[in-house]
């Protein structure tokens, strides 16, 4: 029987796998269709040639090359690298042995299978090795290459502890053998050019799935209530009436919080010294915002919500600027809030971990724009491409394949048009760009660890904006590195916010796809109704978007990852923060791009 941690693990990884495999098909039916003959002129150049100038010495050094990738190679080191973990580790490293063999396992199963659908000829060269009657899209033996060595490269990085001048070398060389592979694969005639990048990306993928197997496991619930103190508490430094109050209302909500979750976070609450709890279910209408505000209203100092990232915002709107403290359980589709705290992904064990840490106080952002009721944001707000994206994706296909529902929707839109958007920050200027999507966030980590926006912190009294604007596949392909590898670059001399728009309406040139910046008000208005999304729930298509920092306006329970604590007062926040009709005075902390 497999554990609950085995089973939330695999509902990770499978349906990110599936929707893997889905991209790669579609992307190998646009290959092998390609519009206005695009590949068909190209690719078979390029191997045609390296076919006209080969020489005996690069044929012997491309062979055996091209033999790291063949099956047998692949196998004999993936066993070799397991057998060293779990026999050589001290201790035994079977998380990382595992991690090993099933990014080479999972990397065989999306390639065999999308080569099975995807049917492309090898190029009409002479060909230097054997191969089996497979698709030449895509190459098997640089994805095997690919999730190989990437996985080595990453264990070597992880355990980067003594021998730090060898490890970067190591890690070098690893990164390497993908590479030469592919090479090997061209010169040699086995693949057109698009399938070795295809093979890059479809190791490259399945690493940063697989990555789900290298998460420390944490029992669900804390092993024991912490010892109390001289007064009764953990630290002796809580008086009676705190300890009198350890009462806490579950908010859950049915249609993603099973009986069995359910059951886990009770006991979790058990664990830790909660003798009464009330439990309640989310509303359709309003997501859980009028049982957090009887909890409120009923002086319960902990709320644990159990659902998505609309649930959390819902209850969060109850909860600003009181005492009541938040605990977020993940059990939604995105879990943005969830994630940015820190917290596991099991539901079970992100309550243990987020009660093991002292409530601090956040930010919130005060939402507003045209169609739209004053509403406080946790997490993000956004509008164009990743609101249309929500607003195209089901519950139902949520509910089966998590996260990786959105890329269908992704490769729906891409091709949407973009946005024409002024954009204020603070009292400053407005400046304008062509956009394909403005997202505004108080946190800045999606799925997978990318970072969205790599400045923000949830307790900073700032929010950040990104603006992706991307021009073809190099502007695309550049800004999904940037968010991968977290790099920022400066802003151009012309890309400078907040400089006076020469003729007020045409956008100014940019030259790079991602602009950061930051303000305590940022304000978007587009040309015409786009849609918008707060916290991943659409709100409907409106040409404005405004979003107001509310510093340090709910309190939460979080991991103790030792992070120094800019807000720790538990204390309420002054009304006047956290009411949707009080104005703020803002003014620009920073801009970057």
């Amino acid at each position: 029987m497999m554990t609950p941690g085995g089973t939330f693990v695999a509902r990770r990884i499978v349906p990110a796998l599936l929707a893997q495999i889905v991209v790669l098909v579609l992307a190998g039916l646009l290959v092998t269709h390609p519009p206005f003959g695009l590949w068909d002129r190209r690719e078979p150049t390029v191997v045609s040639w390296l076919a006209e100038h080969r020489s005996p010495w690069l044929d012997r050094a491309s062979g055996w090359v091209s033999a790291v990738g063949f099956t047998p190679a692949i196998v004999t080191v993936t066993a070799a690298a397991m057998l060293a973990l779990v026999l050589a580790g001290r201790p035994r490293r079977w998380r990382e042995a595992l991690f090993v063999g099933g990014a080479v396992a999972a990397e065989a199963l999306v390639f065999v299978t999308a080569a099975a659908l995807v049917d492309r000829h090898r190029p009409e060269v002479v060909r230097l090795d054997g191969a089996l009657a497979t698709s030449s899209f895509p190459s098997g033996h640089v994805g095997a290459a690919t999730a190989l060595y990437g996985a080595l490269a990453i264990i070597a990085l992880r355990s980067a502890k003594g021998r730090r001048r060898l490890v970067p070398v190591g890690v070098l060389l690893a990164c390497l053998v993908p590479l030469l592979v592919a090479a090997s694969r061209l010169y040699r005639g086995m693949h057109h050019p698009t399938d070795v990048v295809a093979g890059l990306l479809n190791g490259a993928a399945v690493l940063w799935i697989m990555s789900t197997l290298l998460e420390p496991e944490r029992p669900p619930a804390a092993t024991s209530a912490p010892e109390a103190g001289a007064d009764g508490t953990a630290d002796g430094s809580r008086g009676t009436e705190e300890r009198a109050n350890r009462r806490a209302m579950v908010v859950s909500n049915p249609a993603v919080t099973g009986p069995a979750v359910l059951n886990e976070v009770l006991a979790v609450l058990a664990a830790h010294g909660y003798r009464e709890t009330r439990l309640a279910e989310t509303d359709p209408d309003d997501l859980g915002r009028s049982a957090a505000a009887r909890a409120v209203a009923d002086g319960f100092p902990l709320l644990v919500v159990c659902g998505g990232d609309g649930s959390v915002t819902a209850c969060a709107q109850a909860l600003a600027g009181t005492r009541t403290a938040l605990a977020v359980v993940p059990c939604g589709t995105g879990n943005l809030l969830a994630r940015n705290l820190g917290l596991p992904t099991s539901p079970a064990r992100a309550l243990a971990v987020a009660l093991d840490g002292a409530p601090r106080r956040i930010d919130l952002a005060l939402a507003e724009g045209d169609g739209i009721e004053p509403t406080l944001v946790g997490a993000m707000a956004g509008i164009g491409l990743d609101a249309a994206v929500m607003a195209d994706t089901g519950r139902d296909l949520k509910q089966r394949l998590g996260w990786a529902a959105y890329v269908v929707g992704i490769v729906r839109h891409l091709r949407d048009r973009k946005m024409r958007l002024a954009v204020t920050l603070d009292d400053g200027a407005t400046f304008h760009r062509r956009a394909a999507m403005a997202v505004v966030g108080n946190v800045g980590s999606l799925q997978g660890g990318v970072r969205l926006l790599p400045e923000a912190e949830p307790d900073d009294g700032v929010l950040d904006l990104v603006l992706l604007q991307p021009r073809g596949f190099l502007g695309w392909s550049a800004a999904t590195l940037r968010l991968v590898t977290g790099r920022q670059g400066r802003p151009e001399p012309d890309t400078r916010p907040g400089e006076p728009h020469q003729d007020g309406r045409r956008a100014q040139p940019v030259r790079r796809s991602l602009e950061h910046f930051q303000g305590r008000r940022i304000t978007l208005v587009t040309e015409n109704a786009s849609p918008r999304e707060l916290d991943g729930e659409p709100v409907g298509d409106g040409r404005r978007l405004c979003l107001t920092v509310r510093p340090g306006a709910l309190l939460v329970h979080a991991p103790a990852d030792g992070r120094p604590d800019r807000t720790a007062d538990t204390a309420p926040v002054p009304l006047a923060a956290t009411n949707p009709a009080a104005e703020a005075r803002t003014h620009t902390v920073g801009a970057g791009g």
